[in-house]
């Protein structure tokens, strides 16, 4: 990580503004990225937005203040798989890329699993994310699958990369 990276830190209820701020940049400039629609996040009401800053962990990282990048943990909830968690909302601005502030991010994110007991952390990446795809296998993600069609945007179907981590 870079010395000039980023400060990251865990949201809490007191971050909602800034979380919506940042999450909707990442759903209005990289659509492809999520399979979330903007429009959908737009909609939903504060109470909504509360929920999901604190329900499971939102990490967002900053830069002189301002709200550069986000990384969500969401934990599994079932007692045979309450050791997994998924890794969601990964969006670093385009200006930040490379600086550091995805694997400080992900540094943040694999502390807090961690400490929870979170032994293995798992996402999907679009197969057409090269750059992202690279970089969870630089931290250590290894493929273990594809899901065919995992999107559909704009009536492409779009296959999802599987990665895994072990952590613990």
């Amino acid at each position: 990580m870079s010395a000039d990276a980023a400060t990251v830190r865990l949201a809490g209820k007191d971050d909602v503004a800034t979380f919506k701020k940042i999450r909707l940049e990442a759903l209005q400039l990289e659509p492809a990225a999520f399979a979330s629609r903007v429009e959908d996040w737009e909609a939903l009401p504060d109470e909504e937005w509360l929920r999901r800053v604190t329900n499971g962990a939102v990490f967002i990282a900053f830069r002189e203040g301002e709200p550069v990048g986000l990384m969500g943990l969401l934990r599994q909830q079932s007692a045979k798989s309450h050791h997994r968690a998924t890794i969601v909302m990964v969006y670093v601005r385009a200006g930040e890329r490379g600086t550091g502030t995805a694997k400080a991010l992900l540094g943040a994110l694999t502390r807090h699993a961690r400490d929870a007991g979170i032994l293995q952390l798992e996402l999907t990446v679009s197969v057409e994310n090269a750059g992202a795809q690279r970089f969870y296998l630089r931290e250590g993600f290894v493929e273990i699958g594809r899901l065919p069609a995992g999107l559909i945007l704009e009536g492409s179907e779009i296959d999802e990369v599987m990665m895994a981590k072990r952590i613990g």
